[in-house]
């Protein structure tokens, strides 16, 4: 295997596994831009993959055919905004704790995910191995260049999507007037208020976008990696997406860029392991280092980045 080779499946891998976290990065962004912390990425995303797999299953035998995994990503995102809204009403209208909804939507997502996987199938650990999942699309000509062409434009149909929704969502967020307001009830929700914006609103819509994208993000990783759903489908990349999100600084290009490197060591482990040297390593090393690289870069960015103003604090108009 030559080097241009090694550089195109490594960065086409890399793009692989960026993809999910692009998606749950960017639901993340738009949840916390509004002043709703959202540590519930990995539930959101355990949810999203779960909804994917049964309804790509479901649709396959009803005779959608091809058309059964695009079926199964619309139900993901539904899906993931219904699990949302348990978010939103507990953190908004009730103004509980986020961190601690943020937990409890994980422990339940996963609990109730593995509960309707035995139920729907017969007490398996898991779903069944679908028969239509998401292929990569090769863009003719593009495709054919050295490297970039192997790397960039022969890639699932998911990952030109996640592409796209980073370009709309800066363009959202810093060109519109819902981008405006949506950053200004994250920075200081009592001017936003006295202003006419509806702060109970616009911070409703933040979470469940981010459910939907999240939901988007686990059934990325059920509808072209795993070919099912199970209890270990997601390992903690919604957490990782997170550390993305932060170290992106809330915006679409730096947390895609994050992404991207988180994606690039999840892809270094992979690809290491194809090579002899790497047999004489414990396989728990290559595992880690995703997780490493997560701490890591979080102790880097420390006091580096600056969240939004009034991320994590409910507001009430009454004390305004």
């Amino acid at each position: 295997m030559n080097f241009v080779d090694i550089a195109g499946q490594l960065l086409n891998i890399t793009l692989v596994f960026s993809t999910a976290l692009i998606f749950a990065a960017l639901g993340g962004m738009y949840s916390e831009r509004s002043g709703v912390i959202n540590i519930g990425l990995e539930g959101l995303m355990v949810s999203g993959a779960f909804a994917a797999a049964v309804m790509t299953d479901y649709a396959t035998n009803a005779g959608f055919g091809a058309l059964s995994p695009w079926v199964g990503l619309a139900a993901a995102a539904v899906y993931g905004v219904l699990f949302s809204l348990l978010h939103a009403v507990a953190a908004v209208t009730f103004r509980a704790n986020q961190t601690v909804v943020g937990v409890v939507i994980n422990i339940l997502a996963l609990g109730s995910a593995i509960y309707f996987t035995r139920s729907l199938y017969n007490e398996s650990a898991q779903t069944r191995q679908l028969q239509y999942v998401f292929g990569k699309m090769p863009i003719p000509g593009l495709s054919d260049i050295p490297i970039i062409g192997e790397g960039l434009f022969r890639a699932y149909p998911t990952t030109y999507l996640a592409i796209v929704l980073v370009a709309v969502s800066y363009v959202v967020m810093y060109m519109t007037p819902f981008g405006l307001r949506l950053r200004a009830v994250g920075e200081h929700p009592s001017s936003a208020d006295t202003v006419g914006i509806h702060v109970a609103k616009y911070r409703y819509i933040g979470v469940m976008l981010s459910g939907a994208l999240a939901g988007l993000g686990g059934a990325t990783i059920t509808l072209t990696t795993t070919s099912s759903f199970a209890h270990n489908t997601i390992s903690g990349q919604g957490f990782i997406a997170l550390a993305a999100l932060i170290f992106g600084r809330w915006n679409p290009i730096g947390l895609a860029g994050a992404a991207l490197f988180f994606g690039l060591a999840s892809a270094v482990r992979n690809f290491v392991q194809l090579f002899e040297f790497s047999r004489q390593l414990p396989s728990e090393l290559f595992y880690m280092l995703p997780y490493v690289l997560t701490l890591v870069v979080l102790a880097a960015a420390a006091g580096r980045t600056q969240a939004p103003a009034a991320l994590g604090q409910p507001y009430d108009p009454a004390r305004r």
